[in-house]
């Protein structure tokens, strides 16, 4: 049965995109992407926290080094997203989450949450 899982419910295609979700943003005007944790996904547009995937590196270094960074809340206008896909290991190839714990020994989304605790955030 088209749209129905094996448990006979109506598969969801937006639960893997929930408040918390890690997740790579592809964007056009300009072309960007975007690796972070879903504040609000909705029809104008998706809320993250996180880093341009450009700044993974330095990132990952000053995170390692114990350096104050703090991923930035960003908003993306829904015209801007092409596609938006769950960080997540692929065959062989490691999630961008995996990577980051192996560089920083730390869990990505705990940063992630700490920062979006912090008041004002």
């Amino acid at each position: 049965m088209a749209g129905k899982s094996s448990m006979g419910r109506r598969a969801n295609p937006e639960a893997g995109f929930a408040r918390g979700a890690i997740v790579l943003v592809s964007l056009n005007s300009p072309r960007e992407k975007f690796w972070g944790m879903v504040l609000e996904l909705a029809s104008p547009g998706v809320s993250l926290r996180g880093i341009d995937l450009n700044s993974f590196e330095d990132f990952s270094r000053q995170v390692k080094a114990g350096e104050e960074v703090t991923p930035n809340a960003v908003f993306f206008p829904m015209h801007r997203v092409e596609r938006i896909e769950l960080d997540a290991r692929n065959g062989e190839i490691p999630s961008l989450q995996s990577r980051f714990a192996l560089k920083t020994g730390r869990e990505y989304g705990e940063i992630l949450r700490e920062a979006d605790a912090e008041p004002g955030a």
